[in-house]
């Protein structure tokens, strides 16, 4: 296994620092290599939601890589760290992993979304493997499922399996499942599927760089988005100036 970047502590949560490139690297690296873990793509909300819940705070802090996903994160890192967005990290390590016939999976998304997310990549990226897709129930996956499920990884031995449920069920899927699954790594990128498939506009560029993005989302999902947004952002500003002024310690507790 390769050398693993460091982490730096944002509110008890181990972030990776890397650039996309390095990420991209990483994962394209797990070409033909079973059970390597899996990778988290860290934001604000995701934080947030780990102090409030130690399940997903130790999902984090078990990964394989867990990624300044949000400008803030960045932000906090040491010099050199990028933003390794989850849709982003989609595209390079489709386009990068042709060269090597990584094998992909596409796991989650509203009924017809992993199809088309598929039909999408395929027509960007000539070339790209994609061994299946499946689109689970919104309720966790029941005994008989979950045995297809992972009989039908072990049949077509994907070296990516990309997990579009939302922060924080791909983060608890995967840190319960990654281990049993014959896959190489398991990647958590919540709304890209939804921004791929067409289904979801993005930000435009600018506002993504300046950490704005945030807004943008709002503006076009409110009702959904705006507890995120007006309730767990104004949080994670209070907790991280907690943390860098001394007055909250925040451990990164490794998994058990």
């Amino acid at each position: 296994m390769p050398t693993l970047p460091p982490r730096y502590n944002v509110l008890g949560v181990g972030v990776s620092a890397l650039t996309l490139a390095q990420a991209r690297d990483l994962v394209v690296g797990v070409r033909g290599q079973l059970r390597c873990g899996y990778i988290c793509c860290g934001t604000a909300h995701g934080l947030v939601e780990a102090r409030r819940d130690p399940e997903l705070r130790r999902a984090f802090n078990a990964s394989w890589l867990t990624t300044p996903d949000g400008m803030p994160l960045v932000w906090l890192g040491p010099r050199g760290v990028e933003r390794v967005y989850g849709p982003d990290l989609l595209l390079a390590v489709c386009d990068a992993g042709r060269a090597v016939g990584l094998r992909h999976y596409f796991y989650g998304g509203q009924p017809g979304v992993a199809e088309t997310l598929r039909a999408n990549l395929c027509a960007r990226f000539p070339g790209l493997d994609v061994a299946g897709t499946f689109t689970p129930p919104f309720r966790p996956l029941d005994a008989t499922e979950l045995t297809a499920f992972r009989t039908e990884i072990a049949r077509l031995r994907p070296d990516v399996i990309w997990v579009g449920l939302g922060t924080p069920k791909q983060e608890k899927f995967m840190a319960e499942h990654a281990a049993l699954l014959d896959s190489g790594v398991l990647i958590g990128v919540g709304a890209a599927f939804d921004f791929h498939a067409g289904r979801v506009r993005q930000a435009p560029r600018w506002m993504q760089r300046s950490g704005l993005e945030w807004l943008f989302r709002l503006a076009t999902e409110p009702r959904r988005l705006a507890y995120r947004y007006l309730v767990n952002n104004p949080a994670f500003v209070l907790r991280v100036l907690a943390q860098k002024l001394g007055l909250k310690r925040y451990a990164v507790k490794p998994a058990p």
